[in-house]
Parts: C-alpha cells; structure tokens; sequence
C-alpha cells in the first residue's frame, strides 16, 4: 500500500488500490453511528468509540473517562470484525483521525499489528477524492480472537507519571487546547488546569488548515523544542481522556518516532484524583 509516511494513506491512492483491506468507519457516538447508517465509505464496517473501544468506568478517577476495554474483549472484537495478524486495516472517522480512528491506530499497533493506516484527511477527504460510498452493511467473515498478550509497554500510570515528574526522568506533553492546559475553561473534567510540570502542544498543531497530516520536517519543527534529545520512551502524551492523545502518537509516528507512551487516564483521571494541578502558560513557550 503507498504510503504517507508510515501510518497514512491519502483517498487517492485507495481508489487504485489493488490490494485487499478492511476498512473500518470510526464515526462516535449515536450520531456517529446514524451518520455510518445514513451514509460510509464502501465496504466499511462501523466500530465506537464509547461501546468498542474504551470500558465504561465505574469511577474517572480511576482509569479516567475513556479506560482501555478489556484485552481479551478487544481480541474478540478483532476477530468477530475479521482481522488476523495479516489483515490490511484502513480506518477513518471524520475529526481527522483527532478522535476514535487514531485511538483504533493505536490500539491496534499496541498489541502488535503492523498494517494500519488512516486516511489522511478522513472521511471529508474520502468524499472529495470521489470514493465511492454506501449505506449497504458489509458482511465479513468471522476469524479466532485476535492473539494478544499485552499493550507492549506503551501505557503508563498515574503514579509513574508523578513519579517521572517528581524526578525529571520523563517529558509529558498535554495536546489539548491551549485554554485548557491553562486552566480558563474545562468543559468536560472535573476541575480546569493542566499537570504541574506538563508542557503544552495543541493536537490541532499535527495538520495543516485542509486537516491533512504535515509531514516529518514540519512536525518535527514543532517538537523539537518539546522532546529534545530525550529517549521516545520518557515522553508521555495525555489528553483529556486518552483519545485525542492517540493522534499526536499517530502523527509522531507516521514521521519515525515510535515507542512514547500514553497516559490513559489523562486530566480526566488526574484533575478528580486530589493531585496538585496547575494552571497557566506553556513554561516552554512562555
């Protein structure tokens, strides 16, 4: 598959595409799924956010809002969707792969899968390329669970994230948008504000004004300064809940830089766990 980067796909390219893939429409919510009823690229099949990809927590502050499903519920999901260790996956939402596609991306490469892509632009990108589209429902054919073991490594919890903090050992970076990281509005969370010691990078900063991806010079423009020379693996992305963190983790690893982790339970855990919290400019850029 021709590839942008590692990870993306433009919907050109898919329109001669002789190879087989599963396509997979991440539209969220009830209006996500009514919209995949109404309308989808062809041959998608539809998967959410809140009932496929996250548990539904008992408690935010343990876990946070959107807490990973289950693993051997995920491997099932694969494989009653049709996907192997060998399947090609193409997925798209329509927030630019900011919502429940990079989260998919990331769930899927955590436990090991190599071919998945998203479509750059998403599924507003789709439609203008011409793909065709559907309001048929695709029928796949059924495979084993998925063979997982674990998220290999690429999660971290709260009280590692404290602890790197309180010694300097990892960078946590906040990808929300600038007036919530300093703490003049919350619309979702319990309370406003960012991480004491986590630095600021909008997720809306990954794409150009079309929603396309930038590619690896002009994304790492916008990291540098941020990651530095420190190894992937003491960087941690969050979010409010773990899923708009995903996109920054696609981006950065659709230009080579693979092996950061996610911080899961984001500000949605953190801001009703009693932990200090800050609020203020980014200390990088201020």
């Amino acid at each position: 598959m021709e590839t942008l980067g590692k990870y993306l796909v433009s919907a050109e390219s898919l329109l001669s595409e002789t190879s087989a893939y599963l396509l997979f429409d991440l539209r969220s919510g009830e209006a996500g799924f009514a919209a995949f009823q109404n309308e989808h690229l062809a041959e998608a099949q539809h998967l959410n956010l809140e009932w496929d990809l996250a548990d539904k927590p008992s408690d935010p502050a343990i876990g946070g809002r959107h807490p990973l499903p289950d693993l051997h519920r995920f491997a099932e999901l694969l494989g009653k969707m049709g996907i192997t260790p060998e399947t090609v996956v193409v997925i798209y939402d329509d927030k630019q792969g900011a919502n429940a596609a990079a989260r998919f991306w990331w769930m899927l490469q955590a436990v090991g899968h190599q071919q998945v892509y998203l479509i750059d632009g998403g599924y507003q990108a789709a439609i203008t390329a011409g793909y065709p589209t559907s309001d048929q429902l695709t029928t796949i054919q059924a495979q084993a669970p998925y063979p997982v073991k674990d998220w290999s490594g690429q999660t971290i919890a709260i009280d590692a994230v404290a602890e790197g903090l309180s010694t300097g050992t990892i960078r946590v970076i906040d990808v929300r948008d600038a007036a919530r990281y300093r703490g003049e509005t919350e619309p979702i969370d319990a309370v406003a504000g960012h991480i004491p010691g986590a630095v600021n990078l909008p997720l809306t900063e990954n794409v150009d004004k079309n929603g396309c991806f930038f590619m690896k010079d002009q994304l790492l423009e916008k990291y540098e300064p941020l990651i530095q020379n420190r190894d992937p693996s003491s960087i941690v992305i969050h979010c409010g809940s773990g899923v708009t963190a995903c996109h920054s983790l696609f981006s950065l690893a659709n230009a080579g830089l693979t092996g950061m982790k996610l911080y899961v339970g984001s500000w949605s855990e953190w801001s009703r766990s009693g932990r200090e919290r800050a609020t203020g400019a980014n200390p990088i850029q201020s």
